[in-house]
């Protein structure tokens, strides 16, 4: 139960992080990427100090393990880089609400195919008939929320 509380709250956390830097893209002379930058200054160095400090000496060796690892291994940080530049891009432009019902959608199908052929090298977990009618009832609730008003 405590990991579903634990990503409810990454969850959220998503949405305020979103809200807050664009709030500083605009002060930074409207643009997105300088907060994008700022938001990876102050995390990268909240987690060198976290690495430091619970690492219990395995952070040194850690870093020399880096150059051993396949190249794609690295690009999470790139993917995250792109992830908060475009939520500070869109969230002024379609809301912040809008703007996550379409990453989550974007996350749950991506998901989807990630669990189902084991890319990535992940475990398999099939596609089953009931998230599939999960997804569509998502959808059809994404055009209510989104579009309804129209």
């Amino acid at each position: 139960m405590w990991y579903f509380v634990m990503a409810f709250i990454a969850g959220a956390g998503m949405a305020t992080q979103a809200a807050i830097n664009s709030q500083l893209g605009k002060a930074l002379f409207a643009q997105p990427i300088y907060a994008a930058f700022w938001s990876f200054v102050t995390g990268t160095l909240l987690l060198l100090c976290m690495s430091a400090i619970m690492g219990r000496g395995q952070f040194i060796q850690a870093l020399g393990q880096i150059p051993q690892q396949p190249w794609w291994y690295l690009t999470g940080g790139v993917i995250g880089a792109g992830l908060v530049f475009t939520s500070i891009f869109l969230a002024p432009k379609l809301g912040v609400a809008n703007m996550l019902f379409f990453m989550v959608l974007g996350q749950i199908i991506c998901g989807l195919l990630i669990d189902h052929f084991g890319l990535l090298h992940m475990p398999v977990r099939e596609i089953s008939w009931n998230k599939i009618v999960g997804l569509l009832i998502m959808i059809a609730g994404l055009s209510v929320f989104v579009f309804g008003k129209r």
